[in-house]
């Protein structure tokens, strides 16, 4: 007669090896790469569970980094910026060697420190077709770029759209002096008011994110 093999248990939480750290269900984590020349992978993990040796794995739903994803790395991505995808794996527990915190975009641009375990999350990806949810963002500045929250932006007081300094012929210590700035257009005394373009990241719905000014 056939052995019917020991069930795995569900977990509600894992000790990194090595740490007194404590990973739970919903928690993002840093993976070890097989390739060590690579930075770690970031994933949320959504169980933990044991098999009947005690051997732990966790599933995961990847992040990917923008390079790693189809469009590859564009001018507007964060240096801390990760897409949640549709990527799900299971991977054993030994893998993960820490923590980390994948903030929302807005929760990300109003901390003052960014650390080294701080990433953000805009757009949701689709790693077999290489789509985005929203596939549609706000732009700023002359050169309709969407927001990168690493860059200095000023802020124009009529029509309150964001100018990265180069853009604007200024060095950043010129633009961090500043008290008040007019673009070009408001500066000219030029009313037309101007509608809020869009980027397509790839086509349809758009959201308005406001940048805000960072120190750095």
């Amino acid at each position: 007669m056939a052995k019917t093999k020991p069930g795995k248990k569900d977990l509600d939480s894992y000790s990194i090896k090595g740490t007194n750290k404590i990973v739970r269900p919903g928690d993002c984590v840093l993976m070890r790469p097989s390739d060590s020349d690579k930075p770690p992978y970031v994933a949320r993990v959504e169980k933990i569970e044991a098999d009947h040796r005690n051997n732990v794995k966790v599933r995961v739903r990847w992040y990917y980094r923008p390079e790693e994803s189809l469009g590859g790395r564009r001018q507007f991505h964060g240096a801390k910026e990760l897409f949640l995808s549709d990527h799900y794996d299971v991977q054993s527990a030994h893998t993960i060697e820490g923590k980390c915190i994948v903030h929302t975009f807005k929760n990300y641009t109003k901390l003052e420190n960014v650390g080294a375990e701080d990433y953000f999350c805009r757009f949701e990806y689709k790693a077999a077709t290489g789509g985005f949810t929203p596939d549609r963002v706000a732009v700023y500045c002359k050169c309709e770029m969407p927001y990168n929250p690493d860059d200095l932006m000023v802020q124009c007081e009529g029509c309150k759209d964001w100018f990265h300094p180069s853009c604007m012929g200024m060095t950043i210590e010129e633009a961090k002096k500043l008290e008040h700035f007019m673009c070009a257009e408001c500066s000219s005394d030029d009313d037309a008011k101007r509608s809020l373009n869009s980027f397509p990241v790839s086509p349809s719905v758009q959201t308005k994110v406001e940048p805000k000014r960072r120190k750095r």
